[in-house]
């Protein structure tokens, strides 16, 4: 059966409104959230970028069965894979279990604030995959020394451990990514309904299965509003950075790139992309589309702040009724 999750869109709500809106995503009845870690939001508009980590204990606490995972962090550059083995680890134990540590090679939005540069994608990658075994190792619970090409640890533990190790999924777009990392991943995660890639990770040597041991974790936004017209302007003011596609989303460094590079994106060109209005009809159908291209989980996002409430209060019950009857 799809999992359907709700998303912590950090760069478009503030930290104590996320933790509430978690709280409300569960009593709604969605089975798990998953968190944006951002420096900086895509957009001047958004307004927001609160520290995830923070976010994520305080929702830990607040919450009691929503699993949760970040969407995604990148464990190179901003931050030291033996600093994100540590959070990750304390997050499971404060969740009882329910964290996913969601990784991936990041974007210039965020990684290029502590000056280290931005590598091209064929490094990014190296860097990630030596990341992930350094995570590993710090996970066991063991003291960790390691000299790799692209990061150092001395005699590192990490003292507070969940019960069970935290699961980690990796995002891919691709083929390249895929073989890169289906063998190192316990899940993979995605933002595109493409059913190549489940069937390439399952084809992958070593890789866990996805619909046995394995998850496929999609993401899809929306923007449910009184009406379309008012969810077009919402959905273009805040969301038309997402027209670049991820390869072009990767390298812009600043919400005023994004601001940029969108500038010639019409209100048309959005609403042609992500369900836009009141019709819960037209909602799932876009979300339907992940669990028919094999994806066993998927998260909305739920544009803009200004009706976020609202969707929670008024629409998720019913469309989640939809999308578990369909």
């Amino acid at each position: 059966m799809t999992r359907f999750g709700y998303t912590l869109m950090t760069e478009q709500s503030g930290p104590k409104q996320l933790v509430g809106y978690a709280q409300d995503a569960e009593r709604r009845g969605f089975d798990f959230a998953v968190c944006s870690d951002h420096y900086s939001p895509w957009l001047v508009e958004q307004g927001h970028a609160p520290y995830a980590w923070t976010v994520l204990g305080a929702v830990a606490q607040a919450t009691s069965e929503l699993d949760l995972m970040t969407y995604v962090t990148c464990p190179t550059l901003r931050y030291h894979p033996a600093v994100v083995a540590q959070k990750a680890a304390t997050l499971g134990v404060l969740s009882d279990g329910r964290f996913t540590l969601g990784l991936g090679t990041g974007e210039s939005l965020n990684e290029h604030v502590v000056g280290a540069g931005w590598p091209g994608v064929a490094t990014r990658q190296e860097m990630l995959a030596e990341a992930i075994d350094v995570i590993r190792a710090l996970h066991t619970g063991e003291l960790v020394d390691h000299s790799g090409e692209y990061f150092q640890v001395d005699s590192a533990r990490i003292w507070d451990l969940p019960d069970e190790p935290v699961g980690i999924g990796v995002a891919i777009g691709g083929d390249r990514a895929i073989e890169a990392f289906a063998a190192k991943a316990d899940h993979l995660v995605a933002v595109e309904p493409e059913s190549a890639f489940i069937e390439s990770w399952n084809a992958t040597d070593g890789a866990p299965e996805i619909g046995t041991t394995a998850r496929a974790v999609g993401q899809v936004p929306v923007c449910w509003a009184p009406t379309a017209d008012e969810a077009t302007e919402l959905a273009h003011e805040q969301f038309r950075w997402f027209g670049g596609g991820w390869s072009v989303n990767a390298d812009l460094p600043t919400p005023a790139g994004f601001a940029g590079a969108s500038q010639f994106v019409r209100p048309e060109d959005v609403s042609g992309s992500i369900p836009c209005g009141p019709d819960l009809d037209a909602i799932a159908e876009a979300v339907l589309a992940f669990p028919e291209a094999g994806f066993t989980d998927v998260a909305l996002v739920q544009v803009g702040d200004r009706h976020q409430q609202r969707f929670l209060d008024e629409a998720a019950g019913p469309l989640l009724e939809r999308l578990r009857n369909a």
